[in-house]
């Protein structure tokens, strides 16, 4: 029943006005107002300030500077083995596995389309069919940098307005199509191992995301889809991120998506929906001889297939 309110509340509630006001709220210096505020939610939510770089909470004089808080220098190692890719994010993973033909579990009995994730790019969506995903949700207490799992080159970033519903497992249980409606950020990367995507998608009072090539993307929200392209790498102005680097944040909020196309990774073992990840923990890892079948990518699949 009260799961119920709680989504109905979702369709009901004016979201954008919400967040843009918990965004105004958190860019403030609101001296005492901030520190209580800040304190309050790192108990609320069990925040770990100890893996903090600057674990005081007077050292943060907005909200947002709190919520984005860099780690001490090396408190998360990144696997370093070329054929390795690292998680992008702490978090919990909520879905990964295959792409069957072009649908995206996002949790039992719900599906979306690729072509839908990617704004209807349907010539961008036909590289990623059959190929794999991850999807990771980030808590209120998780950290809220999003890197890189891999070495990669800015091709494209799209902007996509959308909606604001929350995203959390509640919410991808019960309301369809949640990340392909969702307001998002798509950053389309060449790799060693072909294109990759890594999408970040809002929620309520996601105050903004950023990337650390464009500053913020959002707001301001026009309600429009922007497109930005890229130099090729070793032009003039090319973006070139290594494995393990910052790539963007979330100010508030939220999930982080990767597609990856098809025979190029699979995904580790030890992963499965519902498990906790740390940023630079192995995510999968390259094949290196093509149609090559190992119990990693069967797992994988089995675990998308239970989902």
């Amino acid at each position: 029943m009260l799961d119920n309110i709680k989504i109905r509340l979702q369709y009901l509630l004016p979201k954008q006005c919400i967040t843009h006001l918990a965004g105004w709220f958190a860019n403030k210096k609101a001296g005492w107002l901030t520190q209580l505020a800040i304190q309050a939610f790192a108990k609320v939510y069990k925040v770990n300030m100890n893996e903090a770089q600057e674990p005081s909470f007077k050292a943060y004089s907005t909200f947002n500077e709190f919520f984005v808080r860099p780690l001490k220098e090396g408190i998360r190692p990144i696997v370093n083995e070329a054929h390795q890719l690292a998680l992008p994010a702490d978090g919990a993973i909520s879905q990964l596995g295959a792409i069957r033909e072009e649908q995206i579990i996002q949790a039992k009995g719900h599906y979306y389309t690729v072509e839908a994730l990617l704004a209807g790019q349907y010539q961008l969506a036909e590289q990623f069919r059959n190929g794999q995903f991850v999807t990771i949700y980030l808590s209120p207490k998780d950290y809220h940098r999003v890197h890189m799992p891999c070495d990669g080159v800015l091709k494209e970033m799209i902007y996509v307005p959308g909606d604001l519903f929350s995203v959390n497992p509640l919410t991808a249980a019960n309301v369809p199509n949640l990340f392909a409606r969702n307001e998002r950020v798509i950053c389309l990367f060449d790799t060693a191992f072909g294109p990759m995507a890594q999408i970040l998608v809002g929620a309520t009072i996601v105050g903004s995301i950023e990337t650390v090539w464009s500053g913020c993307v959002t707001p301001p929200r026009e309600g429009i889809i922007k497109r930005w392209t890229y130099p090729a790498e070793g032009e003039e102005g090319a973006v070139s991120l290594k494995k393990g680097e910052e790539m963007g944040r979330f100010k508030l909020g939220s999930t982080v998506i990767n597609l990856f196309v098809p025979n190029q990774i699979q995904f580790a073992n030890n992963l499965y929906s519902g498990s906790q990840t740390q940023m630079g923990d192995l995510l999968a890892q390259t094949i290196t001889k093509e149609g090559e079948q190992t119990e990693h990518a069967n797992v994988s699949m089995n675990q998308n297939n239970a989902s």
